[in-house]
């Protein structure tokens, strides 16, 4: 499966209805006139009589930078010292990734949900946000965590079962990890309906999957962030499998399409292209923080892993549509363009390997000090005034834990407690 193959299975659209019933119904209202306009913006081009919308593409597979006369101006003023850094993001964040991966296979963390393939639709669009612009994330966003200044070995203790999220969403901006499929995006609503009403300069962006368009959460979120025309970028990263259900057996129109029927614009942009994710992403946040309502940006990437480590995704996918994408492997072309056009020697690539030999060595070991909880713990921070039945619950665990104290021992066995 490939980027191209997949558009052009796009179904055509309608014909046109039949005539209007008066006169006034003719002139469409500045609303829809703002969504046409928002979507021809967003596809980066005018629209085409009968013609389907195109991908956002600035650099192709082969790292050639290609022109894009809508999107352009977002990254005009990208430098070379830019381009390395969205270099050095990517590359680290996917050292990272590995290592958490390799320390869930070592018995070190529960779980781990990796993010293989999918760094170029993180750190583009997780670079376009400003300090004041508030994300909320799935449970796979590694890439904007490291973006927004999150410390990666935060991210880990959810995962190692040590705390419930292990860092202050407000010091950066950036929410907890939601685990509850497509319940974020209401809560972006939400807060981005409070940021209107607060008249701040800022936007929302929410994080989500392909199999979460299949929620009534974004459905609603849509629905709430239309109405209130709230300052909130929809941002959805179709790695094509939702687990193991393909997106072609969950919508029947491309997922950008959908902004559509909800009354703003949704674009379709080269998920491993971190320039195009970039531009795209910083077009729908100035756009939100003007007035303008929601936006949906489709990241159209594919997951190189599973979908956590307790999948195996041999068993419903095959090898050539994985080596398919390989080609197109956002780090890759990032680099091919860093050394076609000079920004780039082997000293920097080699400094940047031994860095990122050096995280991976403090994943390691902060991940292996991390204390163990107190078991009471658990009953902590779920009600702000408590609750009756929590109560009950601590009351009944700690006499659990107590018997085993209070157990007498049998000497003949060892030691061990009755």
């Amino acid at each position: 499966m490939t980027v191209e193959s997949t558009a052009a299975r796009t179904p055509r659209r309608a014909g046109s209805g039949g005539k209007r019933a008066s006169a006034s119904a003719k002139k469409s209202t500045s609303a829809e006139k703002d969504v046409a306009r928002g979507n021809d913006v967003a596809q980066g081009k005018e629209a085409a009589q009968g013609g389907e919308p195109e991908l956002v593409q600035l650099l192709t597979p082969e790292g050639v930078r290609v022109e894009n006369e809508a999107y352009d101006k977002y990254v005009a003023d990208i430098t070379p010292d830019d381009l390395r850094v969205l270099y050095r993001d990517m590359v680290l964040t996917r050292r990272f990734d590995a290592e958490a991966v390799t320390l869930q296979r070592q018995g070190e963390l529960g779980l781990w949900p990796s993010l293989l393939g999918q760094e170029a639709a993180q750190v583009g669009s997780g670079r376009a946000t400003r300090a004041d612009d508030y994300v909320f994330p799935t449970y796979r966003e590694h890439g904007v965590a490291w973006c927004k200044g999150v410390d990666p070995t935060l991210l880990l203790g959810m995962f190692r079962g040590v705390n419930n999220g292990g860092w202050d969403p407000n010091t950066n901006g950036f929410q907890l990890y939601t685990i509850v499929i497509g319940s974020q995006t209401l809560h972006a609503t939400g807060y981005a309906m409070g940021v209107a009403k607060d008249g701040a300069d800022s936007a929302v962006i929410a994080y989500f999957g392909d199999g979460a368009t299949s929620q009534g959460d974004v459905a609603e979120a849509f629905t709430f962030s239309a109405v209130y025309n709230a300052p909130v970028v929809f941002f959805c990263q179709n790695n094509q499998w939702a687990i193991s259900e393909p997106t072609e057996k969950q919508s029947r129109v491309p997922l950008y399409q959908r902004a559509q029927g909800y009354g703003f614009p949704g674009v379709r942009v080269d998920g491993n292209d971190v320039l195009a994710c970039l531009a795209v992403t910083k077009w729908a946040l100035e756009r939100a923080r003007a007035g303008e309502g929601p936006s949906l940006i489709e990241a159209f990437t594919y997951r190189m892993g599973a979908h956590t480590t307790s999948d195996d995704p041999t068993r419903y996918r095959r090898d050539e549509e994985r080596e398919a994408w390989e080609a197109k492997d956002p780090i890759l072309r990032l680099r091919a363009h860093l050394e076609a056009e000079g920004h780039a020697d082997e000293g920097f690539f080699a400094e940047l390997e031994a860095e990122s030999e050096t995280l991976g060595k403090r994943v390691r070991d902060v991940v292996r000090s991390m204390p163990d909880p107190e078991p009471m713990s658990i009953f902590e921070n779920i009600y702000a005034d408590g609750h009756a039945l929590v109560d009950e619950e601590r009351a009944q665990f700690a006499a659990y834990q107590a018997s085993f104290a209070d157990a007498p021992v049998n000497a003949a066995a060892g030691g061990e407690v009755n």
